[in-house]
């Protein structure tokens, strides 16, 4: 059976190199890319759209991109990002919240986690925080499934 794979992460990417994050994810993404496996990627700015253009141009693996609203709603860098994987991204998922709220992003998460048998969470170092990737990392706890936390 394909595993599937939630990925969550900082939209906060500027205090590192695009190579630091490229050996990140080869590393820690690579191990479970394979031909089977479909991630689903959160379709904003920072690991979202990082993680999103290193797994359409290093794995064979399938694609969801799952927006809290519609993907028009997102930034503008997030839009290019699914726009220049259209062609890897198996499936976009419009949830259909109309204001972007941290509700609509943790119901996105919920989401992701509920579709996966596991979460990989990308958080900023240091303590843990309300942020959206500490709470999807949380509920997947809290459902059973194994997570893999890296801090970046």
């Amino acid at each position: 059976m394909p595993l599937a794979v939630t990925i969550t992460g900082t939209r906060t990417t500027d205090h590192r190199e695009l190579t630091w994050f490229n050996d990140v994810f080869a590393t820690y993404l690579g191990a479970f890319a394979d031909d089977e496996a479909h991630f689903y990627v959160g379709g904003a700015v920072g690991i979202d759209s990082l993680s999103l253009l290193w797994l359409a141009g290093n794995a064979k693996s399938t694609i969801t991109v799952v927006a809290p609203g519609t993907v028009a709603q997102q930034p503008s860098d997030a839009r290019q990002a699914i726009s220049r994987c259209r062609n890897r991204i198996a499936d976009v998922v419009e949830l259909g919240a109309d204001e972007l709220h941290t509700p609509a992003y943790h119901a996105r998460n919920r989401w992701m986690a509920d579709h996966s048998d596991m979460v990989i969470g990308f958080p900023l170092e240091g303590p843990e925080t309300p942020s959206g990737t500490w709470q999807t990392l949380n509920y997947a706890s809290q459902k059973g499934k194994p997570r893999l936390i890296v801090p970046v």
